[in-house]
């Protein structure tokens, strides 16, 4: 292979005009300026008188990839014209792998590739030459740049960077029917050779597929194939470059085409006829069994649709499909019975759901088989007559009486006897009773409508053959009225009549009321005792619809002469037999205004409002009473509490300053005035804020002179009301701790006992009524008592 590249090479280049290819253009080649094969020539210096032609120029070197010699690999040679062969010039060479992949013969100038090269890890490589003179080291010419390429050769084989592959394809499709395109990939140059002219070709997958040997689209080639025949086929696919030729490289893949399902089968019973046995006793809407058709297509059009076709049987079962199974399904639509018809028949007809037209030309897509449904017999319960037994019954029936009968038959063959039982609903309940083999059903103690008026429990019916058989059925009993009790005058018992009525004016309209249950259009009649018709007062008008009026029959009323009137009324019913009873009505006469309103009727309800009752009154008129009782109390108190206080002024006339006439802060208040300076003239009151009022911030002191001994009492109360008198914190009321002494000219002269002449004589206080309103009270207090001895005064 490689002496065989070599040898293209060689012939490529002596017919081709050599190695070097330029990069930009050049002048016409002729003998004198063509170079010497491999080679490339630098021009050297212009003469002014003669012309130099250009002999550096833009080439390309070549070398073959995959050089496996044991020498390096000759590239070229650079040669210059100023080199005359003396040795005087060096030629140097840079750029990509200058001295790591080529090497330069500093004197000759011929290139060598030092290492095997590959053109798919690097196409080309650009280097730079010089040409420098020895002795100067000077560049005899300006540096110039070349490029030597990688020659490919067929090293790499196609691959397929996309493989395996996945396809699918409708089954039943035509010859030709596009299935996949493939494609695979050559690194070799595609420029150079056919080295990466690739040609596709099927090595597993004849005679199905077919593929394009240039574009590698794959194609059916048989018709018709069936994927209920055969579903996955898997073809192996080659691609080979060289267009194909003999020692060019091969790649191969693997396609995987699975055939689409079509619907172009129908659905086909197995079996013309299905047998099945189903049980009597099956509850509607169960399943009794399945039949299936088979389809050998997939997927929805493998879907099957189940309908009965009209015919014996067919309204008692339906069919459904089971969309998982795609089986059919008899459902029960009505109930079975073994001894009424023991066996069914009707067809079942099967198609597809989604039909596809290109095959309508096969025929009907659907299929029709038999079904024939044998019923079984099973022992079942007794059967009621009835689904709901109703009696009636009067609540005057003797015990014992019959008043009804249920009726309960085994259907099966060979029928049992039934025997009945009464399934109460609660422990207790015993009203009637059954006979276990008759069925009939009897009062078993008295009943009362007004107390139950229906019952309702069941009667359980059992085979003797099979007791766990049962049925059971709902009895209803109404029980009926029977007249016992009289009809009553339903409220109000008591009404009013105004003094002021007139004759023949309604004052109340009254109804009845009966405890029994009153059979529709009973009436009630309404009428005067015969001892109250007597020349009533009152007369009562029926109105023929089950009410009536109290009517007056004289022309007005007085409470002072009767304040009550008492209308005995009979009532009748219609009923059989007939009730009746006398009820007593109350009427009060009011008083009433012009218009009929009632204003009072009595004195109770002048003063207590409407509905108040007699316990009620009763109640307020006790606290009423208690409250009186404790301010009478109160009152006594207060009055011992004045005596009291009186006596011990008596004893000590010194008090009475204290007690009675001291304005201000009362008896508690102790600071209002200290007697214990008028017992004792030489202690010196300190000066004290009283307690009975609130002293302003500013607070003038008192000036008070010493008391001296033997020292006159009006002076000593004249200097303190002069002293109160400029208080600022003084009270603004009079107060005995300043006025006690009221001094010569006072009309009532010194109220006080200090100037009393001391006496034991009786003191009359009788002018002190005739001092006015003012001192009524001091002369009544003083006047009861006989005799008065005050203390003296020391």
């Amino acid at each position: 292979m490689l002496t065989r590249n070599c040898l293209s090479l060689l012939l490529w280049v002596l017919f081709d005009g050599g190695l070097l290819t330029p990069l930009q253009p050049q002048p016409p080649r002729t003998a004198a300026t063509e170079p010497r094969e491999n080679a490339v020539h630098l021009p050297g210096q212009r003469s002014h008188f003669q012309r130099v032609k250009r002999g550096w120029v833009w080439n390309q070197f070549f070398v073959l990839e995959e050089y496996m010699g044991s020498e390096p690999q000759y590239v070229g040679k650079l040669h210059s014209d100023l080199d005359k062969g003396e040795g005087t010039v060096k030629y140097t060479l840079s750029g990509d792998g200058a001295g790591t992949v080529f090497t330069i013969d500093e004197t000759t100038g011929d290139i060598h590739a030092i290492r095997s090269l590959d053109r798919e890890e690097k196409p080309f490589y650009t280097l730079r030459a010089q040409a420098v003179d020895i002795e100067t080291k000077k560049p005899l010419e300006p540096e110039s740049e070349f490029i030597i390429k990688v020659q490919d050769i067929n090293d790499n084989e196609p691959k397929f960077l996309d493989g395996p592959y996945v396809a699918s394809v409708p089954e039943m499709s035509p010859v030709g029917a596009y299935v996949l395109q493939v494609k695979a990939t050559d690194a070799d140059d595609p420029t150079y050779g056919n080295s990466a002219r690739v040609v596709y070709s099927i090595l597993q997958g004849q005679p199905y597929f077919s593929i394009d040997p240039k574009t590698g689209i794959i194609r059916t080639a048989l018709p018709n194939m069936d994927r209920e025949v055969k579903e996955q086929y898997q073809v192996l696919i080659q691609a080979k470059d060289m267009g194909g030729q003999l020692g060019g490289l091969a790649g191969t893949t693997i396609v995987n085409i699975t055939l689409t399902d079509v619907n172009d089968n129908p659905p086909r019973f197995p079996k013309s006829i299905f047998h099945l046995k189903v049980p009597e006793s099956s509850p509607i809407g169960s399943a009794i069994g399945r039949i299936r058709a088979v389809d050998p297509d997939f997927g929805q059009n493998a879907e099957i649709e189940y309908n009965i076709v009209p015919g014996d049987g067919g309204n008692l079962f339906d069919i459904v499909t089971d969309e998982d199974t795609q089986e059919g399904v008899i459902k029960l639509k009505k109930p079975l019975d073994f001894e009424t018809k023991k066996a069914y028949t009707f067809k079942v007809e099967a198609s597809n759901l989604h039909l596809d037209h290109r095959f309508h030309s096969a025929g009907p897509f659907k299929d029709t088989a038999t079904v024939k449904i044998s019923v079984l017999d099973v022992d079942e319960p007794p059967v009621f007559s009835k689904p709901l037994y109703t009696m009636e019954v009067y609540e005057d029936t003797p015990v014992g009486t019959v008043i009804g009968a249920v009726t309960a038959q085994d259907l099966d063959v060979g029928s049992s006897a039934v025997r009945y039982f009464i399934d109460w609903k609660r422990d207790g309940d015993s009203s009637f009773t059954i006979d276990g083999t008759e069925g009939t059903i009897a009062t078993n103690e008295l009943l009362d409508r007004e107390s139950t008026a229906q019952y309702n429990f069941s009667i359980i019916a059992r085979k003797v053959s099979n007791p766990l058989l049962t049925s059971k059925v709902n009895v209803l009993i109404n029980v009926l009225d029977v007249n016992e009790f009289p009809p009553e005058i339903s409220v109000p018992y008591e009404t009013a009549v105004c003094e002021n009525a007139k004759p023949g004016q309604i004052i109340q309209t009254v109804s009845a009321a009966d405890r029994d249950l009153s059979p529709s259009g009973q009436q009630f009649s309404f009428r005067l005792s015969p001892e109250a018709a007597i020349k009533p007062n009152f007369t009562v008008r029926d109105f023929r619809n089950n009410t009536a009026g109290i009517e007056t029959r004289r022309n007005g009323y007085s409470r002072r002469q009767q304040e009550l009137y008492f209308l005995p009324v009979v009532i009748e019913d219609s009923s059989y037999p007939v009730q009746s009873s006398t009820n007593t009505m109350t009427i009060r006469v009011c008083r009433c205004d012009s218009d009929g309103t009632i204003l009072s009727c009595n004195v109770e309800a002048i003063f207590l409002p409407v509905g108040l009752s007699t316990g009620a009154l009763i109640a307020i008129l006790l606290c009423i009473v208690i409250l009186l009782a404790i301010v009478v109390l109160y009152v006594a108190l207060r009055r011992q509490k004045k005596k009291d206080t009186l006596m011990t002024s008596k004893e000590d006339i010194r008090d009475n300053v204290i007690h009675y006439d001291d304005e201000g802060g009362g008896e508690e208040d102790t600071q209002a005035f200290d007697i214990g300076a008028l017992r004792n003239p030489k202690v010196i009151e300190e000066n004290k804020i009283r307690r009975d009022i609130k002293p302003d911030s500013l607070c003038l002191p008192r000036q008070r002179p010493p008391v001296e001994d033997n020292t006159d009492i009006r002076d000593f109360i004249n200097q303190r009301l002069q002293d109160n008198d400029g208080d600022p914190t003084a009270p603004p009321y009079d107060s005995l701790a300043t006025y006690a002494y009221e001094g010569n000219g006072s009309t009532a002269e010194s109220l006080s006992s200090i100037d009393s002449l001391t006496t034991d004589a009786d003191q009359d206080y009788d002018y002190l009524a005739d001092w006015g309103p003012r001192f009524k009270v001091l002369a009544d207090m003083f006047g009861e008592e006989e005799s008065y001895n005050p203390d003296k005064v020391t």
